[in-house]
């Protein structure tokens, strides 16, 4: 076993991993679960929402681009401290471990749910275990084979998106033939294409956030990325179109083949789809790739994690024992704390899986929105007292951003005020509590000087 040392993280993440890694996070059971709920509120209309929050994404990686171009070597918690302070680093990075370790409980009950469509027999905790013993073991190689490992997996996903439009879109418009071809009428029966009207559109914003949640991931990898002042531009100006066109282009097919008000829910949709267009067989491979892009999305949660709480074990915030690393480069007692965590949400599926699962799909939500919030509010202080000229610069400032800050506001209000959240809401803010105390407590003025 290697020995922990006192080593830093090491520069092995390239272009294409960073991107893939990022829509590892983003492309998750956000789409493969979270859409059959989505199109419950809204209809077809949803896309609406997915358009929308895709903007204000663009934004917000917009604003994090243009301060990693400005400070070098540092990552979004870095940047929330520039701009904010220690206590507002300390509380956004805890609770982003928080979200993260949520998301990977999340997505390993969905990945055993997804098992169960081969073995009903076995129960959803001794699935969600062995799928959590499997993304541990991932995390633990070195950081160069995890982003290989990620690149892989989160490929697959992606091409199976690509083959699931192509096809869904064949047997939409009849050029593979079925007993009943929908070419657009499951677009104007049923309720029409906004079926509940435009306020749902607003409602499935809460379920959409929580989709696009992972993107800012990338602000994790700098660390770990050979020039990623000039890598991370680029990176995002092709991001954010493949992961829009990733959610409106499956979700209308889904739309198109099937009415909105007969998804069930208890399956993927894309099973769903399949499985009523007489495609079984092509249902079984679906479902295939769907446990892998979960177990993907879960292996960038992990990541997430332990690469925060790295970060703030290095700055002081954390333990100074979770800043140390394995002679591959990997955060040895960050990652053991996280399999600890992510092995006691598998067993909880024991006792309350339908509560927990419930309880933790608003969490990153909420959280998401407050991350991205502290992003753009980062840099909007920034701006006018970089250090040097970025190389890349955020368009319409400060408007663009503005603009977004106050629509994520609203957003996150709306997520405080939804009575089915409250559950979530109310831990959420106990959290948030408990981090303001900490860190009240952790850096009280008198304190280092007391030391001095």
């Amino acid at each position: 076993m290697d020995t922990p040392n006192e080593s830093s993280l090491r520069k092995k993440l390239r272009p294409r991993h960073i991107s893939f890694m990022a829509m590892g996070g983003v492309i998750g059971t956000g789409i493969f679960k979270g859409s059959a709920e989505t199109i419950g509120l809204a209809g077809p209309g949803v896309v609406i929402s997915y358009v929308f929050a895709g903007l204000l994404l663009l934004v917000v990686m917009g604003a994090m681009a243009e301060m990693a171009t400005v400070y070098t070597n540092r990552n979004i918690k870095d940047f929330i401290r520039e701009a904010f302070g220690k206590h507002v680093s300390f509380i956004t990075g805890w609770l982003y471990c928080f979200m993260w370790l949520s998301v990977c409980v999340i997505e390993i009950i969905t990945a055993g749910s997804f098992l169960q469509y081969w073995f009903p027999e076995v129960p959803l905790w001794g699935l969600s275990l062995a799928c959590a013993a499997l993304i541990i073991l991932i995390n633990m190689m070195s950081v160069g084979s995890f982003g290989e490992a990620e690149f892989w997996l989160a490929g697959i996903k992606i091409a199976m998106i690509v083959i699931f439009i192509v096809l869904g879109a064949c047997i939409m418009f009849g050029i593979i033939p079925t007993s009943d071809t929908p070419y657009f009428r499951n677009f104007t029966e049923h309720g029409g294409f906004l079926p509940n009207g435009w306020s749902t559109v607003v409602s499935a914003l809460l379920v959409v956030t929580f989709s696009y949640g992972g993107s800012e991931l990338i602000g994790l990898t700098l660390t770990e990325t050979e020039n990623a002042e000039k890598v991370l531009p680029k990176v995002v100006r092709s991001f954010i179109l493949r992961v829009v066109l990733f959610y409106t282009l499956p979700i209308l097919v889904i739309c198109g083949l099937i009415p909105w008000n007969q998804l069930s829910g208890q399956e993927s949709p894309f099973v769903q789809v399949l499985s009523a267009t007489g495609l079984a067989g092509a249902a079984h491979v679906i479902n295939f790739i769907l446990v892998t892009a979960v177990l993907s999305a879960a292996n960038s949660g992990i990541y997430g994690a332990t690469r925060m709480l790295y970060s703030m074990a290095a700055a002081g915030e954390a333990p100074k024992v979770l800043a140390k690393t394995s002679s591959r480069g990997t955060p040895t007692y960050t990652l053991v704390l996280c399999a600890g965590i992510l092995v006691a949400g598998a067993l909880l599926g024991f006792f309350a899986q339908d509560q927990l699962f419930r309880i933790l799909m608003a969490v990153p939500g909420f959280v998401v929105v407050l991350v991205w919030l502290c992003i753009c509010l980062s840099q909007l202080k920034l701006r006018g007292r970089y250090p040097v000229k970025p190389s890349f610069r955020l368009w319409g400032f400060p408007y663009i951003t503005g603009l977004t800050v106050l629509f994520l506001a609203i957003i996150a209000l709306l997520f405080m005020l939804d009575e089915q959240n409250r559950i979530s809401i109310s831990v959420c803010v106990g959290v948030v509590v408990l981090l303001i105390i900490s860190s009240l407590f952790k850096f009280r003025p008198n304190r280092h000087a007391e030391q001095q």
